[in-house]
């Protein structure tokens, strides 16, 4: 599986660290940025992963943040994406396995090593179980086809 990852400065710090834990498990991954820890805006980051993930066909993105929340935000914006917040092993495998997620947030002021090695353990092995769950997420992306979406 190839994923573009990309951070801000509030999840620089780990960005490497998550990088390394994808690879070591087979995958490519290519990095956004930023480089240093000088500050950016999130949303400019999410951004630049949807794009990535929407213009290459059965690719991932992995987005990090302080909380993980201002990425999930961002990232959901983009039609076809099904970007999801994980803090836990649990979050993960419902992610892939009932929403088909195709971007795992991150939180690092959230997360440590060694919760953030389990969610990616849990969220790698998981596949997307199909079945009654197919429609669920089919009229998730029905409703970024919708527009503005008030009543």
């Amino acid at each position: 599986m190839k994923y573009f990852i990309g951070a801000d400065h509030a999840g620089i710090d780990i960005k490497d660290y998550v990088k390394e834990l994808f690879e070591e498990r087979g995958h490519e991954v290519v990095d956004l940025g930023p480089f240093s820890k000088d500050r950016v805006d999130y949303p400019d980051y999410a951004a630049k992963v949807c794009k990535k993930v929407l213009e290459n066909e059965g690719t991932m993105g992995i987005l990090i943040c302080g909380s993980g929340l201002g990425m999930s935000m961002a990232a959901n914006k983009f039609d076809g994406i099904r970007a999801a917040l994980c803090h836990n092993e649990y979050s993960a495998r419902m992610a892939r396995k009932h929403n088909d997620a195709n971007i795992i947030c991150l939180g690092e002021r959230v997360s440590g090593h060694g919760m953030i090695e389990a969610i990616i353990k849990s969220w790698d092995k998981t596949e997307f179980e199909g079945g009654r769950h197919q429609g669920r997420v089919e009229k998730i992306n029905a409703l970024g086809k919708m527009g503005n979406c008030r009543s």
